[in-house]
């Protein structure tokens, strides 16, 4: 993970660490969103993987979708 993607992963974290443990384990999505984020920004660096966890957590509403949804494989042609 690129040091700006270290940074941009700390409020992630801090959530994780302060926030998730009040919020319950109810989310719609396989990996959790905070987790998706995590995996983002480490395969896709910051730009990217903020740009990916954003588009995650934008989708995750009452109308939204559910089930599996992983992080897409980076452009060199890895399939995930």
């Amino acid at each position: 993970m690129s040091p700006l993607a270290h940074v941009v992963a700390l409020p992630v974290r801090a959530y994780r660490l302060v926030l998730s443990p009040w919020v319950g384990h109810s989310c719609r999505y396989q990996p959790t969103c905070s987790a998706y984020a995590l995996e983002a920004l480490e395969r896709h660096g910051a730009i990217r993987g903020s740009w990916l966890a954003a588009r995650r957590i934008a989708r995750c509403h009452p109308w939204g979708g559910s089930g599996y949804d992983p992080v897409p494989g980076s452009d060199s042609g890895d399939p995930g």
